[in-house]
C-alpha cells in the first residue's frame, strides 16, 4: 500500500488553487523549488504526472484533475483527525480596504477554503483610514490597505495594484458633455486620484453615482451608468478598461501592503495563505 506525503499533497492543492509554484511556495513559507520537488515526488509516487508546466502557466493535467477532489478529501480528513480532540477552531480577523476586494472575493474565499477548513476568517471592509485606525486600537489581527502616502510606513507589499477607467463595453459619452463618473464617498485616496487626473487634464466630468466599495460602484458602471476608477484586478469581469478610447489620463499604481500584529505561527501561517491567495487574484490580469 502506498503512502502519500501530506505535504505534497498540500502543495499539489495550494499549486492547482493559486495556479503558481510562486504562490503556493509563500503560503506554505518555503521556496519555489521544494514546493516543484514534492510535487514532482508525488507524481512519481503516483506514476502520473498532476500538472502541465510552462513559463506562464501551470495548469491541472488530465490525470491532475481526477486527482484533485480526492486529494481535498484527504486533507479535510487529515485536518479532521488532527482536530478529533476538540481544539478550538481559529479566528483570524483582517480589515481591508473597499477597493482591494471586489469580484474576485469569491475565489480569493474559496482559495482560504480549500487551503485552511478549519480558520473562522472575519474580514471587515472599509476605507484604509478606518481599517488603519482598527489595526493600531487592536481590534483586528491585520490590515490590509492601499499605500496612499507615506505617513504609514513599514507592512509587507502584497502586489501592486493598477487601475484604469473602467466601464461596461457598451457605455456611451458624448463629445462636449462632462464625464459622468461613479466613485466612493469622499474622503477616498482613489476618489481623490481619479478626480485630480481629470482636473489636471483639464477634462469636465460629473459625479453621477456614489457607492461603498468596489461591489456597489462595480454595480453601476456594469449597469453602464458611469466611468469609474478601479483596480483592474478587482473590477466587474464584464468591463474593461476605457481610458485610451476616450482620452483619459493614465492612473497611477498603489502598492498594497499588509500590516500585521506579531502573532503565533498558525496566525502568521494563515496570513501567509491570504497574502498568497490575494497575488493569484492578480494573476488573470
Amino acid at each position: 500500500m502506498k503512502t502519500l506525503d501530506i505535504e505534497a499533497v498540500q502543495a499539489f492543492v495550494l499549486t492547482a488553487d493559486l495556479k503558481s509554484f510562486t504562490r503556493a511556495a509563500e503560503a506554505m513559507d518555503t521556496t519555489q523549488s521544494a514546493i516543484s520537488l514534492k510535487i514532482k515526488r508525488l507524481e512519481d509516487e503516483l506514476g502520473r504526472r498532476l500538472l502541465d508546466r510552462t513559463p506562464r502557466l501551470v495548469r491541472l493535467s488530465a490525470d491532475g484533475d481526477a486527482f484533485l477532489a480526492p486529494a481535498r478529501t484527504l486533507l479535510a480528513a487529515h485536518h479532521g483527525a488532527l482536530g478529533s480532540f476538540g481544539l478550538e477552531r481559529r479566528r483570524l480577523v483582517v480589515g481591508i480596504s473597499h477597493h482591494i476586494v471586489g469580484a474576485e472575493l469569491p475565489v480569493l474565499l474559496r482559495r482560504m477554503k480549500n487551503a485552511e477548513p478549519g480558520l473562522v476568517l472575519e474580514i471587515r471592509v472599509s476605507t484604509s483610514r478606518q481599517v488603519l485606525d482598527e489595526f493600531d486600537r487592536g481590534a483586528i489581527d491585520a490590515a490590509i490597505v492601499l499605500r496612499h502616502d507615506n505617513r504609514r510606513r513599514g507592512g509587507e507589499v502584497i502586489l501592486k495594484e493598477s487601475f484604469g477607467w473602467m466601464a461596461a463595453a457598451d457605455f456611451e459619452h458624448r463629445d462636449g458633455e462632462p464625464l459622468r463618473i461613479a466613485t466612493q464617498a469622499d474622503p477616498c485616496s482613489v476618489r481623490s486620484m481619479a478626480v485630480d487626473a481629470l482636473n489636471k487634464a483639464g477634462i469636465a466630468w460629473t459625479e453621477v453615482f456614489v457607492g461603498g466599495g468596489v461591489a456597489t460602484i462595480g454595480a453601476a458602471i456594469s449597469a453602464g451608468l458611469a466611468v469609474a476608477a478601479l483596480g483592474l484586478r478587482v473590477a466587474p469581469a464584464d468591463t474593461i478598461d476605457v481610458g485610451a478610447q476616450l482620452g483619459l489620463p493614465p492612473l497611477p499604481p498603489r502598492d498594497v501592503v499588509m500590516h500585521a500584529s506579531p502573532g503565533d505561527q498558525p496566525t502568521k501561517h494563515s496570513l501567509r495563505t491570504l497574502a498568497a491567495a490575494i497575488r493569484a487574484t492578480a494573476a488573470r490580469h
